[in-house]
């Protein structure tokens, strides 16, 4: 089964105008992950909900264009799927805006910068700038974690639809990263009210032990919510008063001057 995602907006888009093919063969491509890094057809079937039949039929169809391989019997991913991702890095617009400020945060804090958005209940990165001192936690673009694991994705959760973040926490599986990782959907749901409260989030050793994000949410100029932008840093011996007297002012004055860009 899939990880319940936050409800999407309802789709404007009329029936004549609704290609189900392509809704099915991208619904393929999104099957396979890391628990799933090679699916016969009747593997595919059973995680999308289409037949057999036409599973293998939209399968070989994929490996003929290039975006699966096979061994005769199962599929995983070719490399060709990167060149449809790549593409947001390469047209999209917010990174692009988005890169010389986290320069800037670098340059004033000493710490790796991202940016992320919301994607249903995954945080996604789109932009980064440094070299992160925590490496394990030194997200590549595109990378993608659950929202309630990090800063931007609380910060974020924190200005989305009340009703909905709390339908999605009491149907979401809670993982345990750490012996920290907060699992109680009370727990979560008083996490993200603060940080919606603060305007800022502070989320403490909940995807590795040691490491501390701090994030500010991005709006436009409609205050409209856009995305966020974070650090990841070792809590060493540096309380939590101690970093946010550090990072957030600079955060902020980030998330501020990017009111007139975006």
């Amino acid at each position: 089964m899939r990880t319940p995602t936050l409800p999407a907006a309802p789709s404007a888009l009329n029936k004549r105008d609704w290609i189900a093919g392509l809704e099915k063969g991208l619904s393929i491509l999104e099957a396979f992950d890391y628990d799933n890094q090679r699916m016969t057809p009747a593997q595919v079937a059973a995680r999308t909900g289409i037949t057999r039949t036409a599973a293998r039929r939209y399968l070989l169809t994929l490996e003929h264009l290039g975006y699966l391989h096979s061994d005769g019997k199962s599929f995983a991913l070719a490399p060709r799927v990167l060149k449809v991702g790549w593409s947001y890095f390469d047209s999209a617009p917010l990174p692009r805006i988005l890169q010389p400020f986290l320069q800037q945060i670098t340059g004033a804090t000493g710490e790796a910068a991202y940016a992320s958005v919301l994607d249903g209940n995954e945080l996604v990165f789109i932009a980064r700038n440094g070299a992160a001192r925590v490496m394990t936690t030194g997200f590549v673009l595109g990378a993608r974690v659950p929202a309630q694991l990090a800063s931007p994705g609380i910060v974020m959760l924190g200005y989305t639809d009340p009703e909905q973040v709390r339908a999605w926490l009491d149907t979401c599986p809670m993982t345990p990263f750490t012996p920290h990782t907060i699992t109680d959907p009370a727990q979560l749901w008083q996490l993200i009210e603060t940080a919606r409260d603060d305007g800022y989030a502070v989320v403490e050793q909940q995807l590795q032990s040691g490491v501390r994000g701090i994030a500010v949410p991005l709006k436009n100029r409609h205050a409209k919510l856009v995305g966020a932008i974070s650090l990841s840093i070792p809590m060493g011996n540096e309380s939590r008063t101690q970093a946010l007297d550090r990072i957030l002012p600079i955060l902020q004055q980030s998330a501020n001057a990017l009111l007139n860009h975006l």
